[in-house]
């Protein structure tokens, strides 16, 4: 199972990423994808899932920000992310969830 995140940087408030994750190894459809984040000194929180068939839900903190989509056929989930804020900053990882498995993260600095 191999998922490798990209699209992570520097971005000022109030900018935009979209950050994607690719997988490989899995029956992709058949996962439950999340995206996680971790901040320094604080422990890793959902961000947003969707699962095989669709169906989203976010964390309040991103509600209305974030956008989660996926991509059976590309094997691939997105996260775009619009109105950062300096508290989105951290590490970001996409999971398989129903395997446990996870990327290596890629990093969101938003700062002015």
């Amino acid at each position: 199972v191999q998922l490798v995140e990209s699209g992570g940087g520097l971005v000022q408030p109030g900018g935009s990423l979209r950050l994607s994750c690719a997988a490989s190894g899995i029956i992709f459809s058949a996962c439950s994808m999340g995206w996680y984040r971790q901040a320094p000194g604080k422990q890793r929180e959902l961000v947003a899932r969707i699962s095989g068939g669709g169906t989203t839900n976010y964390a309040d903190s991103v509600r209305g920000r974030f956008t989660i989509s996926r991509d059976n056929g590309k094997r691939m989930v997105a996260l775009q992310m619009n109105t950062l804020k300096p508290e989105d900053t951290g590490v970001y990882y996409c999971s398989c969830e129903n395997r446990g498995s996870w990327g290596q993260g890629t990093q969101v600095t938003v700062s002015s």
